[in-house]
């Protein structure tokens, strides 16, 4: 789907910036650290697997999809946990953490996915 680039599809990329914002602060808020980064990006993964498998109309999938989902995940946060850890010489840490989160958050977009195609 090509974005419409009106004014109205900002708006509701917008509202579901503003909301998956809101939920990533309440994630960060009570786990904070890796695990709340690894929790949003598990989560977002999920959800966003969810949507592009259901039967969703394009407005939906831009305040969801590419808002919420947009705003919630976060790949500068995990990016920048990789990098301080190699720095202080946790390398092996590092590579475990990212593929980790990267391995994760695959199969929470397939797990997503899959629930979807069992409910319809």
């Amino acid at each position: 789907m090509t974005p419409d680039p009106s004014l109205s599809t900002a708006l509701l990329v917008g509202l579901g910036g503003t909301l998956g914002a809101l939920a990533r602060f309440g994630v960060d808020t009570v786990l904070g650290g890796p695990r709340g980064v690894f929790v949003v990006n598990v989560l977002g993964s999920v959800a966003l697997g969810a949507l592009v498998t259901a039967p969703v109309d394009g407005a939906l999938l831009l305040v969801f999809g590419t808002g919420f989902c947009g705003a919630f995940t976060t790949f500068s946060s995990f990016a920048v946990g990789v990098v301080e850890r190699a720095r202080t010489g946790e390398r092996l840490v590092a590579v475990g953490y990212a593929l980790w989160m990267l391995v994760t958050a695959l199969v929470g977009v397939g797990l997503g996915g899959s629930v979807v195609n069992a409910l319809c």
